[in-house]
């Protein structure tokens, strides 16, 4: 029986490894065999050396999909990967409190997972230049592992996910992250995916495939400064490394934040049923598409995919297309002399746990302009308005390409000051420090995904506060 580690011995490894991810943040410009200003060439290559091809085809003439008989739903003839289904929602509060909606329902969990590696004592991390058929630019850095259960299991008959025995092998590598984290709440019904930061030992040869390659987090934080490089499903990961911030100045201790958490999640009323997509209200069913007839919101599209380099290399499927692009911003401000970020406790119809902390605003500003200005958003305008020299940080960046069609917000970074963001903030508001919020990572369902990505920008040193 092996004795178990002592809390100081626990302790001093997380100091390291915080002290090692630190140093790794800090290494930009060129890791161990490529600069940060040859990624878009080593991109193009990849590109170049696979056929890729995304065409729009009808939902009724997807391969594989069909509608099911009785309730509508879209549906893969194995059962597996996902269906689209409907969804029927009530709430407590709010400027709209019931609702119907398509949602992706997918209940199996997949893996996202990167590994690490050092070289020449910095951490190095193994990103995939992965194509998904939702990315305008195609290709995007993903990690290491990004794959369903379905893939992994290979229900499609296709080849096996490379590197996978790193994260569903014993002992293979190190696991320094491994948490169950959500996805989008408002287009994924209860979507979780396993949320993986593993190290191969120094002796460990890992043998490098032509579309993977090794890059510092300083150089991701390079590259997070620009737009649909870095994937949303790389962002994730980045946010679960175990934080190098501390939470002291912060306004409220831990506990007092974790309190007024579990506030907001225990005081909202939120009834969600799923019915038959058929029956799903203020949306249309053809064979080409489900949308809505005022244009609001996505649409259900069908694609027909060829990727030469992924595990199947051609496949139909649907993706839900948003009408518009997002803003998603934390607005901040200094509190005692420490960063602060305005968190919103924010409830998304396809959540497990109903609220999630979500960015101050995460909002799609098309969707709420028919609505009086007192139902729209809190500081959305605050956040559209924003004059250049608050703005600490902008970038456009994708959301989950493999489900998701053109999705695209632009995150943003907003210097506040007392007159617009108030000490004592609107109710479903507080403040909490992004050493607060990296904490709360190691657990699931505390952090929403939006949020998760603004984090990661924190952690790889794409933006200082």
């Amino acid at each position: 029986m092996t004795a178990p580690v002592a809390p100081s011995l626990r302790s001093r490894a997380a100091e390291d490894l915080a002290a090692r991810l630190a140093r790794s943040a800090a290494a930009t410009g060129a890791g161990h065999a490529l600069r940060t200003a040859d990624v878009d060439e080593w991109l193009a290559g990849r590109a170049r050396a696979h056929r890729f091809r995304v065409e729009r085809r009808p939902l009724g003439a997807l391969d594989g999909w069909s509608f099911a008989e009785g309730t509508g739903n879209l549906v893969h003839h194995t059962g597996k990967f996902f269906s689209v289904e409907g969804l029927h929602v009530t709430l407590s509060e709010g400027s709209v409190r019931s609702w119907q909606q398509p949602i992706i329902r997918q209940p199996e969990v997949g893996i996202l997972g990167i590994l690490a590696k050092e070289f020449d004592g910095v951490l190095h991390f193994l990103m995939q230049a992965k194509m998904e058929p939702g990315n305008r630019n195609v290709l995007q850095l993903s990690p290491t592992v990004q794959a369903t259960r379905s893939n992994y299991s290979t229900v499609h008959r296709g080849s096996r996910v490379k590197y996978l025995e790193y994260f569903a092998g014993a002992g293979r590598a190190r696991v320094h992250a491994d948490v169950l984290q959500s996805e989008h709440g408002s287009w994924f019904y209860r979507k979780a995916n396993r949320n993986m930061l593993v190290e191969a030992g120094p002796d460990t040869d890992v043998p490098l495939d032509d579309d993977f390659c090794w890059l510092t987090l300083g150089q991701l934080g390079e590259l997070l400064r620009r737009d649909n490089l870095v994937n949303m499903d790389a962002r994730t990961v980045i946010a679960c490394f175990p934080p190098v911030h501390t939470s002291e100045g912060a306004l409220l201790s831990d506990a007092e934040l974790q309190s007024w958490f579990t506030v907001e999640r225990s005081r909202h009323d939120v009834d969600m049923r799923r019915i038959p997509l058929n029956r799903v209200e203020g949306w249309h069913r053809g064979d080409d598409v489900v949308e809505r007839p005022d244009g609001r919101y996505f649409r259900v599209v069908g694609v027909r995919v060829e990727a030469g380099n992924r595990e199947v290399t051609g496949w139909d499927q649907p993706l839900f297309e948003p009408t518009g692009t997002g803003v998603t911003a934390f607005l901040y401000r200094r509190i005692g002399g420490v960063p602060h970020l305005l968190v919103n406790a924010k409830v998304e119809a396809g959540f497990l746990d109903t609220v999630e902390l979500a960015p101050t605003v995460q909002a799609n500003p098309g969707n709420w302009e028919h609505l009086p200005p007192a139902d729209r958003p809190p500081f959305l305008d605050l956040a559209l308005d924003a004059p250049a020299d608050r703005v600490r940080y902008a970038a456009i960046h994708s959301e989950e390409g493999g489900r998701f069609l053109n999705a695209e917000s632009r995150y943003l970074f907003i210097e506040t000051d007392d007159t617009e963001t108030p000490l004592d903030p609107p109710a479903g508001y507080q403040w909490a420090t992004p050493g607060q919020l990296g904490a709360l990572t190691a657990h699931g369902h505390y952090v929403n995904v939006q949020a998760r990505t603004l984090l990661s920008c924190i952690d790889a040193g794409a933006v200082e506060l």
